[in-house]
């Protein structure tokens, strides 16, 4: 069974960066596609960015994030990461890392492809 934690939330201005981390442990890391996902006060949980086994494909949520997150893996550490660019007050969220073990192409998009989940980071961007 794989543990998250994820780290690197803060607070920062609008046109800020931050880099999230999610650290794995109890799995083979690399037999795991990683999903991160946020959820602001008020909202359902949404779909972020998603990365494959190899770290090959990945995907993101349209528009939203597209061009100033990115998804990245080391599996040589058990750790993913979020980069976050151009961070915008509507960028917002409790942001969760989220696991399965999975086969090399696929990178899921919704809650239900993963079931690992860390405790969440907060990340606020003010204006």
């Amino acid at each position: 069974q794989v543990q998250l934690v994820e780290s690197g939330g803060g607070l920062v201005q609008a046109g800020g960066s931050l880099r999230l981390s999610c650290a794995a442990s109890g799995g083979t890391f690399s037999n795991y596609a990683i999903g991160w996902f946020r959820q602001a006060p008020g909202k359902e949980r949404e779909f972020v960015a998603a990365i494959s086994l190899s770290g090959r494909i990945t995907s993101y949520a349209a528009d939203s994030v597209k061009g100033r997150f990115t998804i990245s893996r080391d599996n040589a550490k058990n750790t993913a990461h979020l980069e976050m660019n151009s961070l915008q007050p509507e960028d917002t969220a409790v942001y969760f890392c989220a696991a399965v073990r999975s086969s090399p192409m696929r990178v899921g998009r919704t809650m239900n492809d993963y079931n690992y989940w860390g405790q969440g980071t907060q990340v606020t961007v003010t204006s």
